[in-house]
């Protein structure tokens, strides 16, 4: 397999650092989405702020690593602008779920193109001998065609294997956000009806 791979020509090299960064990318992610998920905690602190237990929901939430639960801590601590303060760590949090995906996609249409390239060079130098050597060498001719097929496939291959994952990891960061806005939606609306908000107290009382 390491001598097919060699016989590729020096393009494997490109291809086979693309590869190692996707692999990198893809299981990094994967581990991260694997504990992304915390729809259960969401749901008890959504229940611990309708009653009225502040304190608990915030104990719940504090020093955690997964994107809800964090943007629901900030609403929680900031919950007399828990709108801005959910959006603003949503943005941030946004960010952290992306991270490595544009790596893969610019894998994925390069991957190809290297593919390619090797291809062209492959052919040249199969041309290149047959101008020296005209037909009596047929090996040193084939062996331009096989080093361009190498990397043809070797290409495809690793933006194929890239792909994949790369699908299923946009699907997942799409389907955390709108569990993310559910949810934000869900605790904006419990702080809302919470009645000693400080904010609606010095309103009243602004007006009494």
């Amino acid at each position: 397999m390491v001598d097919l791979l060699i016989k590729g020509g020096w393009i494997m090299l490109p291809l086979a650092i693309c590869s190692i960064v996707a692999i990198t990318i893809i299981v990094e992610r994967l581990l991260f989405f694997k504990r992304a998920g915390a729809v259960e905690r969401a749901d008890k602190v959504i229940t611990l702020i309708n009653q009225g237990q502040i304190d608990e929901a915030i104990n719940l939430t504090k020093g955690a690593k997964v994107p809800l639960l964090r943007i629901l801590s900030a609403g929680i601590d900031n919950r007399h602008k828990s709108a801005k303060a959910m959006e603003a760590v949503g943005i941030a949090e946004l960010s952290v779920m992306r991270r490595g995906l544009p790596a893969l996609d610019t894998i994925i249409t390069l991957s190809p193109l290297l593919g390619l390239l090797g291809t062209i060079i492959g052919m040249i130098n199969s041309f290149q001998v047959m101008a020296v050597a005209s037909m009596g060498q047929p090996h040193a001719v084939t062996g331009g065609v096989a080093e361009a097929l190498i990397a043809t496939a070797t290409g495809i291959t690793v933006a194929v294997v890239t792909l994949i994952p790369y699908n299923y990891f946009l699907a997942r960061v799409e389907r955390e956000t709108e569990v993310i806005e559910h949810y934000a939606t869900k605790l904006e609306i419990a702080l809302d009806t919470l009645p000693y908000r400080s904010d609606k107290y010095e309103d009243t009382k602004k007006y009494a």
